[in-house]
Formats: structure tokens, sequence, C-alpha cells
């Protein structure tokens, strides 16, 4: 089942080697169904001047969304690390009002 249908020559001759022929008792194949029709490349797009406004203009509208959630991730972060430091600030000055007192 897994073995190879072209026999490995050992010495190559140059000679093709004949693939064995198939029985007589066998019965012939199935004609081969007919061939799909090639359907043709693609072609380029063309670009009006409407459209690649309007392509721009999405382009644009793109860039200033991800930009805008870029920056206020940026901003979060920020806000988060300083009232983070704040809050070590304050609590250091409690620890050390407790040493004190």
């Amino acid at each position: 089942m897994l073995q190879p249908r072209i026999p490995v020559n050992p010495l190559p001759t140059g000679k093709p080697i004949p693939l064995p022929q198939s029985t007589p008792d066998v019965e012939p194949a199935a004609p081969a169904p007919t061939p799909i029709p090639v359907v043709p490349a693609r072609t380029t797009v063309q670009l009006t001047p409407g459209s690649a406004l309007a392509l721009a203009a999405g382009g644009g509208a793109v860039v200033l969304v991800v930009g805008t959630v870029l920056v206020s991730m940026l901003l979060a972060v920020a806000i988060t690390g300083v009232s983070v430091a704040v809050c070590a600030v304050v609590l250091k000055s409690l620890i050390n009002q407790e040493r004190k007192h």
C-alpha cells in the first residue's frame, strides 16, 4: 500500500524502466471526466479618482483610529504608574511616622 510505484534502479543506465502493466483481467478504468474550464487570471484593479480618494480617506481613518487606541493605552499605563508611585510615597511616609512615634 505504501510502496513506491516506480522501482528504484540500483545501477543507473540512463534507460527508462517501464512500469509494470496491469493484468488483462482487470476492468478498464472509467473514462476520464471532462476537464474543468480554466478561469482566466484576474485583471488588475483600475482606480478612478473617486475610488482613490475614498481609499486614501479610509486609510487615513484607520490610521487615526489605531493611533487613538495606542495613545489611550499608553496614557492608561502612565496614569497607572503615577498612581502606584503616589501610593508608594504615601505608604512610605505612613510607615516612617509609625517608626518615629
